[in-house]
């Protein structure tokens, strides 16, 4: 099954991005059965990001942080988006066939306007950018968290309609699969995401690590009185790291009053540096090579555009840009 991904360098990743996709695809491509696809989506990153350094560094900081945990680009096709001109290509065919209406209920594009972002032509075409990137390599099956299903959906519909208008099956309909982790609270109890300046980030350590988890917004309860375990964040990012032995031994310490929000944090401080200390290890050896990091997009460049090339070709020769006339 080939399997295609993405992840936006619009900043440094954090427990969010691990949880809800890192995590599944390293996990996805240990499948012989598998042929995973997995991009940096510096094209998608435009929409909020506009320093071209900035660009450079965090598409970087992606690339390096993938092969720190894990990502074996020998069984992974890992390349930046930029490097597949194709791409941009078939956007502008899926834009030809797409109804206006299907982008307008686009509930991500909705929510990001809701929380202040400045609405631009990019950012609302994104679902379209999105399916171009699926169908461009013709992936089979998407991992996404929930608030993305809708835009697999989307995908869906556009390879329909540029097949039905062509009269020809070119273009395969990929399917989603949710994370084991779909959502993963950020440290003001909403989805942790860069756009919303809640996240934790991978490999923060020391100060900062310290500083982002303390940080964490509880509720103002007195000291040795109950806490609320529905909907509390510490908790349920404690989940993702601890055995269920050690998640209701903390539950019981919040429903008798034994522990504080301060001592839950700072479990949750032990068990974060532990869990990412191999990787970071790994990541400081990756940073002294900068050459090898190049090699590796450039071979996995190269490897989608075999594949990016037939299906635009395809696609050309449907649209009738290719070919003689009957």
């Amino acid at each position: 099954m080939r399997i295609l991904s993405g992840v936006q360098p619009s900043g440094k990743l954090h427990l969010g991005n691990y949880f809800g996709a890192i995590r599944q695809h390293i996990d996805l491509q240990d499948d012989p059965a598998n042929e995973c696809f997995y991009f940096i989506a510096d094209y998608h990153a435009l929409t909020t990001l506009h320093d071209a350094e900035t660009l450079r560094q965090c598409s970087h900081d992606v690339a390096v942080t993938y092969l720190a945990l894990g990502l074996d680009p020998q069984r992974t096709v890992f390349y930046r988006q930029s490097d597949l001109p194709e791409v941009q290509e078939l956007s502008w065919m899926l834009s030809a066939v797409t109804g206006m209406g299907l982008l307008e209920r686009a509930h991500s594009y909705k929510d990001k306007i809701a929380r202040g972002i400045t609405p631009r032509v990019g950012l609302f075409t994104y679902p379209v950018l999105m399916a171009s990137d699926i169908l461009i390599v013709q992936g089979e099956m998407v991992p996404v968290g929930q608030d993305q299903v809708q835009h697999i959906e989307m995908t869906q519909d556009m390879a329909q309609s540029f097949n039905a208008a062509f009269g020809r099956e070119v273009l395969r309909r990929p399917e989603w699969k949710l994370s084991r982790t779909p959502k993963v609270p950020g440290t003001d109890g909403s989805k942790m995401s860069k756009s919303y300046g809640n996240t934790i980030e991978i490999f923060a350590q020391g100060k900062a690590l310290k500083k982002s988890i303390m940080g964490i917004v509880t509720k103002p309860i007195d000291l040795g009185q109950p806490l609320p375990i529905e909907n509390d964040t510490v908790l349920a990012l404690y989940e993702l790291f601890a055995s269920e032995a050690e998640v209701e031994e903390m539950r019981e310490g919040y429903r008798s009053g034994s522990m504080g929000y301060g001592q839950a944090k700072k479990e949750l401080l032990a068990r974060v540096d532990e869990h990412f200390a191999a990787a970071r290890d790994r990541r400081e050896e990756l940073l002294q090579e900068p050459d090898t990091i190049e090699d590796v997009l450039a071979e996995g460049a190269r490897r989608a555009r075999e594949v990016a090339r037939a299906t635009i070709e395809a696609c050309r020769e449907a649209v009738g840009m290719r070919g003689r006339p009957a």
